[in-house]
Formats: C-alpha cells, structure tokens, sequence
C-alpha cells in the first residue's frame, strides 16, 4: 500500500481561505505531528479508508493492534486484483493469490494513518504546523482541523483532519502551491480503541502450500559506488539498500526525506532487451512525479511525493563517475 501522505509553499491567509475560517484562529502547534504519529501505531482501530487520486478511488479495510510490544496490522484491497498485506513491526507479508504467492520484505512504517519519516529538526526547518479553531467530521469523528505548510517551493503543503479525543489521523489532503488538493485519503469508517480479536489480523485465504517469496536487502554505499547526489534543499540521505529479486535482478535504493515528503531514486544496470524502462524522461500521477533515465550504463527512475521541477532538477543532477574515471 503505498499511500502518500506530501507538500509546497502556500501562506497562511490561502490555508485559511481553503477552511473556512479567520488567519487569527491560527495557532502554532510543534507537537502535534509526533501525537499524530504516536496514535497511528500506539492505538488499536479498525476501518475502511478511501485514496483519491484525481478520478480514482480506491479502497482498503485496515486493522491495526498494538500489544504494548508489537504491531500487528492487516489491509485489504477491496478495489480491482485481490491483495492483503499482513505487518508485524516491519516485516510485511504481501498476499497474491491468484499466483497463490506470499512476498516478505521490510517496509516503512510512514503509511496512512501514520506520517513521519525523519527528525523534529528536519519538520521545524521545512514546514510549519498551524492547528486552526474548526472542528470537522469525519467518518463519524469530530476532528481538529490542521495545517501542514510548506517553507519553500521544494515540497507540498498537507490539510490534516485529527481525532479530537485520540489525534489519530482521519483525512490528509496534499495540497499544491496554487492551494488546489491533488491527492487525498480519508477513512470512511473507523473505530478506535475496541478488543482486536486475533482473527480480524489472519488472512482471508488458507497460505498453506503456497510459494514463499523473500525480498532481502542489505545497506549500500552508493557515493562509495561512484554515485554523486545533491539532495534538494531541506532533503537528507535515511536510507541507502540494496533489493534482490528473481531471475537475479537488483535493484539499488536510495530514499531522501524532509521528514515528511520522500523522494526515490531507483538504480540498476541497463539492458538492452528489457523495455519496461518506464517513464523516459517526465510523468505525473497525482502528488507523486516520476523521471526516469538512463546514466552511463544503469537506468534510473526518480519519484517523490514532491513538485515536478524538485524532482527533475534532482534526475538531471544526478552523476556516476566509475572508479576508472576518478582516477584519472
């Protein structure tokens, strides 16, 4: 499940125009980020959350626990091919069941309703956090209505909607610089805080006798490699691995953050018979922009939830200098 929860610059009398309410009922709040993120994986709920992307909607049943040790989570797809992700901490089982497949892999734990990526230093610099004084539903919910806005033009700004009694995260909305949302979720139904029973967590079919696929990875070192990357202003290196996957593909993965918008860049030898080198140059869907290219013999597919010029500036910049190179 890959739902983006992204940003850009708009003021303070646009974020208030698009609520409804007055600049003067703006009021700073740095905490409330970390509340936010501490709900989405300290509370047990249960519900169904709807993406919008453009004309899209889609659908996915969520049931979270938390045991006061571990997080156990299931999502079902409830839109087009049937899929289920199973999450304990980590470690995430992905469910195929028309190829009768579970794929096992470590995975982020920033998806919806969580939110943070990188450290309280790296939001204060990049973006700042305005609770406004109107109370919304959601999903059945009164939630407090809160401001995500970007500091400068190499990110998106984010309209939240929090649980007023538990600040779980109900509704994010990612906003451009013109002030127009471009992508959203939202629960629909929810209810937090009840028993989890341990069936709510199983998958929906027998997995008995079905493959059992491991995606490893392993830290890297791409400078090291001869990769030269100039991270947008406000975005750092978290992570640098490695990903293996059949018929012996690997595929190098460094992720840049600014502690909530993302950005990959993806890396692996180019081959001739392959044609799914998908996008050559720029694509766009809904808050999430894709550059693809080819440098020296590897190609590379850029994306982040982050405006098309970030994104492209960061691809074109991009330099691999081998080791025969930097020695001369």
């Amino acid at each position: 499940m890959r739902i983006r929860l992204t940003r850009r610059a708009i003021g303070v009398v646009l974020g208030a125009l698009l609520s409804g309410v007055s600049v003067q009922a703006c009021a700073q709040n740095p905490d409330l980020l970390k509340l936010i993120q501490r709900a989405a994986h300290t509370l047990n709920y249960a519900g169904v959350f709807a993406y919008q992307q453009g004309g899209l909607i889609e659908s996915s049943l969520i049931v979270h626990q938390f045991d006061g040790k571990d997080e156990k989570e299931r999502i079902e797809l409830l839109n087009g091919a049937p899929r289920e992700y199973i999450r304990l901490n980590q470690e995430v089982l992905s469910l195929i069941p028309e190829n009768k497949t579970v794929m096992r892999e470590r995975q982020r734990t920033d998806r919806f309703p969580a939110l943070l990526l990188a450290n309280e230093q790296a939001l204060d610099a990049n973006y700042s956090v305005r609770t406004l004084s109107q109370v919304l539903r959601v999903a059945g919910r009164p939630c407090e209505l809160v401001d995500v806005v970007a500091k400068d033009a190499h990110r998106y700004s984010y309209r939240l909607c929090v649980d007023t009694q538990t600040q779980l995260l109900l509704k994010a909305q990612t906003v451009n610089h013109h002030g127009v949302v471009i992508e959203q979720v939202a629960f629909t139904q929810v209810s937090i805080g009840q028993d989890i029973s341990p069936s709510m967590l199983e998958p929906s079919w027998p997995t008995e006798g079905w493959s059992q696929v491991d995606v490893p990875q392993k830290d890297v070192d791409l400078k090291a490699q001869g990769w030269r990357v100039v991270p947008p202003p406000g975005y750092e290196v978290s992570a640098q691995v490695l990903r293996e996957f059949s018929e012996n593909r690997q595929v190098q993965q460094m992720v840049l953050s600014d502690g909530l918008a993302t950005i990959s860049i993806f890396i692996e030898p180019y081959s001739n018979e392959r044609s799914e080198y998908k996008p050559q140059g720029a694509a766009q869907m809904g808050s999430v922009n894709i550059y693809g290219l080819k440098v020296a013999n590897f190609w590379l597919t850029v994306l982040g939830e982050v405006p098309a010029a970030t994104l492209e500036q960061l691809a074109q910049s991009i330099q691999y200098v081998s080791a025969a190179d930097s020695k001369k």
